[in-house]
């Protein structure tokens, strides 16, 4: 066994484990932090495969951006972390029930897919174009094009999130009245003669 199918079998057991514990976590700032453990273990996954630049999206975004989002909804909902007392034992056979159904789309849509190719093409003799052109990695390529063709759409998108990590922030925040706070107006926009005070402090003879 080879040190990247290792790291495959280690990356999809901790999601597969971290996604039960998504949704079977009674508390739900845990079901949170499962789901981040779930994004982190899905970017590694993708870095596996060679997509770089969908393993890094998944951590900016998804885990700096949507599950801290969630999170804030979650403080600002005010949920008390009370055990639950249902039995969630009985969603189980339809859960199963859905499951199955998903496996066997799944087997039905990547049956073809999966087919070896060996047995249609028999007579075409393949040529490799890799070694005659300049490769570029994955992150080059969408790079240039987020940046030159979609370079609005990404900057709107950005300004979006920074809007809702903004507004999340200042609904969560808790201001006290006993505590002395710094007026920075004030202090920038006083003069200098008045902002320094010599003072004697030798003493007199």
């Amino acid at each position: 066994m080879t040190f990247e199918s290792i790291l495959f079998y280690f990356f999809a057991s901790l999601t597969i484990i971290s996604t039960i514990m998504v949704i079977s976590a009674k508390n739900p700032i845990h079901s949170v932090l499962f789901l981040i453990l779930v994004f982190c273990n899905s970017a590694g996954l993708l870095m596996l495969l060679g997509v770089e630049f969908l393993g890094i999206i998944f951590i900016i975004v998804y885990v700096g951006a949507i599950a801290i989002l969630f999170l804030f909804v979650v403080m600002m909902l005010n949920i008390k972390l009370v055990e639950l007392n249902e039995n969630t034992l009985r969603y189980l056979p339809i859960g199963s029930l859905i499951g199955l159904i998903f496996l066997f789309q799944m087997f039905i849509v990547l049956d073809k897919d999966l087919a070896p190719l060996s047995n249609v093409y028999t007579d075409i003799t393949l040529y490799n174009w890799d070694k005659k052109i300049i490769s570029f990695s994955n992150i080059q390529i969408i790079g240039q094009v987020i940046y030159t063709n979609y370079f609005y759409s990404f900057l709107v998108a950005s300004m979006i999130l920074l809007v809702s990590m903004i507004g999340a922030i200042v609904l969560t925040l808790h201001k006290q009245t006993n505590i002395k706070r710094q007026d920075i107006f004030k202090q920038t926009s006083r003069h200098f003669s008045r902002s320094i005070i010599l003072k004697n402090t030798w003493p007199k003879k």
